[in-house]
């Protein structure tokens, strides 16, 4: 389900995080264990837009299924709650 809501909000979360909010969920996930030093690093320079950064992101954890998304989300709320809220997703549990 969790992996579904990633999946929904991806083209609006890819059009409006900043850089900056996108490094810190990498840090955020990469101390949960969610991501390790090579998908993180992966993502910072297999692409060179933050637009694909984050569709990178996104589709990589969305793999990993509910709990990792669940994770991502829930540090989004914390990093960017403005932006948590435009793209519609639940409160964090």
């Amino acid at each position: 389900m969790m992996a579904g809501e990633l999946a929904r909000m991806r083209g609006r979360f890819v059009d409006k995080v900043s850089t900056a909010v996108i490094k810190q969920l990498l840090d955020d996930l990469l101390d949960d264990g969610v991501l390790n030093d090579g998908e993180k690093d992966s993502i910072l320079e297999g692409n060179n837009t933050t637009a694909d950064k984050t569709r990178s992101l996104v589709d990589i954890i969305k793999k990993k299924g509910d709990v990792a998304s669940r994770k991502m989300i829930a540090h989004l709320y914390e990093r960017d709650p403005t932006l948590h809220s435009e793209l519609g997703l639940g409160q964090p549990v």
